[in-house]
């Protein structure tokens, strides 16, 4: 199960007016994904980035039955509440915390705010979808409310179908995400420049 270690950086979450939390992919850790907050235009947010155990966050592909992830999932799922809960008793409204991902990261980013739809400052997910061998609507519920959301993938991409980020899309769209979906042709398992700029635009103004 996922212990709750988290690597924190730019303001402190009691001087933040925002938190960005940052998820990252399987085999990387929590100082990667940060790593990343340097091309971001979020000098003014808190960063948190909760490490996974083993450096994954659940064994398998996003793609199989979501019980075959089991107890990894729900754990990692758990722990993100946690987080989201700390940030808004250290005063900082849902509103105002953003969340970022990258592959294994991004799908369960995603996942996360789905299930847990409101009004959040806004969502980053290069390359992934939700989590499911089909999409459980059931599983997903609340408003977002306009929040907006930025998927970004590659088209072919080796671990996340292009279908599955369409699908997802049309999810989130249904429970009122403002969402902007880029696909780019052969880019691969990466996060590419303007894929960085289209999220300081879109999400980080």
């Amino acid at each position: 199960m996922h212990k709750k270690e988290i690597v924190t950086a730019g303001k402190k979450l009691t001087e933040a007016k925002k938190a960005l939390i940052m998820i990252h992919g399987r085999g990387a850790t929590a100082e990667d994904i940060i790593g990343l907050s340097s091309y971001l235009q979020v000098k003014d947010f808190a960063l948190l980035a909760p490490q996974a155990t083993n450096y994954t966050w659940y064994p398998y592909s996003f793609l199989m039955p979501p019980r075959q992830n089991e107890p990894w999932l729900s754990s990692a799922l758990a722990l993100l509440g946690d987080v989201v809960s700390d940030v808004n008793k250290a005063g900082i409204a849902s509103e105002n915390i953003y969340f970022l991902g990258f592959s294994q990261g991004a799908c369960l980013t995603l996942e996360f705010v789905t299930r847990n739809a409101r009004r959040w400052g806004g969502v980053t997910a290069f390359t992934g979808g939700l989590i499911g061998d089909k999409i459980y609507p059931e599983n997903y519920k609340g408003d977002f409310q306009g929040t907006p959301v930025f998927l970004g993938t590659s088209d072919p991409d080796p671990h996340v179908p292009v279908e599955r980020v369409y699908a997802t899309t049309n999810i989130l769209k249904s429970m009122n995400a403002a969402v902007t979906e880029k696909i780019y042709p052969g880019m691969g398992h990466t996060i590419d420049q303007d894929e960085i700029e289209t999220a300081n635009t879109l999400i980080f103004q």
